[in-house]
């Protein structure tokens, strides 16, 4: 991947798209939030579909010319209806952020109440953060997870709707690596008059796989990202009843943005389309089945992960108890320096700064697209903590990024 056209054009904009790429070829990619999508979906997204204005909606379109704009939409939401068993979906959003907006804009006025969970537990910025248009626009309280187990507490959580009587729950997190019970947390929403919302951005692959129970059908709303477990174009979506299809269609256009970004649907559609083959479902249980066994392989060298294992494809340390002088931002550069790329992350009871928090996470979706298996990230996990362990040797940290080199050559990535 070289990039001559952008080259000839533009030499430095060039030289940074090519280190990119060698970047993600020489490091471990573990941001849970990250993943590697194929050429195709690459070739899709950086199509001449980024020069069509398509304001609107399929066959309703605010411009002349967009034959074949519809057809890449209707491909996207068709297969996504296939893979979630959604009755209505929008594929318009720009972001799970902005997929999140579009259900709070059709549904709650300024001043509504949403129950969301603690960003420091777990939680999203766009779920009620006062740094965040949700905690500027709404009235917003919030649950925790049970810092003794690292599980959402169900009955604690019915007790505080009842008491605070909220418009919306959001359930689906950014950083909980377990199970979500989505019915009961929609008995509790039927219970206080609330819709409830569930934010599948992580999981959205391990739910199109079965390998996650799905919310779809349960929840009043699922939201989601399109570029993290399920590896397609990048961006977000909103599933729904057709009850609410017509509300939240016009929440994300004209509501909340403008023109789609139909490149970006195009990958959606290309990155759909190989979620439904029959290797995907392997592809999800394999990252599941990955970050269990670093799960696994963290609790054997002594690191305290959240919650004793997980569910999904991620994995939160609390380094406080083995590590108490390492924060979450210290383990996060060490790694980076041997070549590991995973970030600094908040944990439940947090006694630190959110800037520099007490904790590391990990996700798996990136090492399983390029092969990586469970026996390989047993290893990965013991890198980790020799680098974490290390309080800075260099040479340990060099000695770790050598093995890095020979994982990643073994694995490579867009060969």
């Amino acid at each position: 991947m070289e990039y001559p056209e952008v080259r000839e054009v533009d030499p430095a904009v060039a030289d940074a798209l090519v280190g990119e790429v060698d970047r993600q070829r020489e490091t471990l990619s573990m941001i849970a939030s990250e993943n590697h999508v194929s050429k195709a979906v690459l070739e899709a997204q950086g199509s001449a579909l980024t020069n069509k204005y398509a304001e609107g909606y399929p066959g309703a379109r605010y411009y002349a010319g967009c034959e074949f704009a519809d057809d890449v939409e209707e491909l996207a939401v068709e297969r996504a209806k296939e893979l979630w068993g959604a009755e209505h979906v929008n594929v318009q959003p720009h972001s799970g952020t902005q997929a999140n907006m579009a259900v709070y804009l059709a549904m709650l006025d300024p001043g509504d109440r949403i129950l969301s969970l603690e960003l420091n537990h777990g939680g999203h910025l766009s779920h009620g953060h006062p740094a965040n248009f949700t905690g500027q626009l709404y009235d917003v309280e919030q649950y925790r997870v049970d810092e003794e187990t690292g599980y959402i507490d169900y009955d604690a959580l019915a007790e505080q709707a009842e008491a605070f009587e909220p418009d919306v729950i959001v359930s689906g997190y950014s950083a909980y690596p377990r199970e979500v019970e989505w019915e009961r947390i929609q008995d509790v929403a039927d219970s206080v008059g609330a819709y409830h919302l569930a934010d599948i951005a992580h999981i959205t692959g391990l739910v199109a796989a079965g390998v996650h129970d799905s919310p779809v059908g349960v929840a009043d709303f699922v939201t989601g990202s399109t570029h993290k477990t399920i590896r397609a174009g990048r961006g977000g979506i909103v599933m729904t009843g057709e009850e609410h299809a017509d509300d939240v269609d016009a929440a994300v256009f004209p509501g909340g943005q403008g023109g789609p970004l139909m490149h970006n649907i195009a990958g959606k559609a290309v990155g759909f389309g190989e979620a439904l083959e029959p290797e995907f479902e392997a592809y999800a249980e394999q990252v599941v089945a990955n970050a269990e066994a670093l799960a696994e392989s963290f609790a054997d060298d002594g690191l305290e992960v959240v919650s004793g294992g997980t569910d999904t494809h991620l994995v939160l340390v609390d380094l406080r108890e083995s590590h108490p002088d390492v924060s979450g931002g210290d383990a996060e550069d060490a790694l980076a320096d041997a070549n590991v790329v995973l970030n600094a992350n908040t944990v439940p009871g947090e006694t630190r700064s959110p800037f520099d928090p007490s904790g590391i996470r990990a996700g798996t979706p990136g090492l399983t697209t390029r092969g990586f298996e469970e026996d390989d990230l047993r290893e990965v996990g013991d890198l980790i903590h020799r680098v974490v362990d290390a309080d800075g040797d260099e040479a340990v940290v060099a000695d770790v990024r050598d093995r890095v080199a020979e994982l990643t050559d073994a694995h490579p990535l867009y060969e």
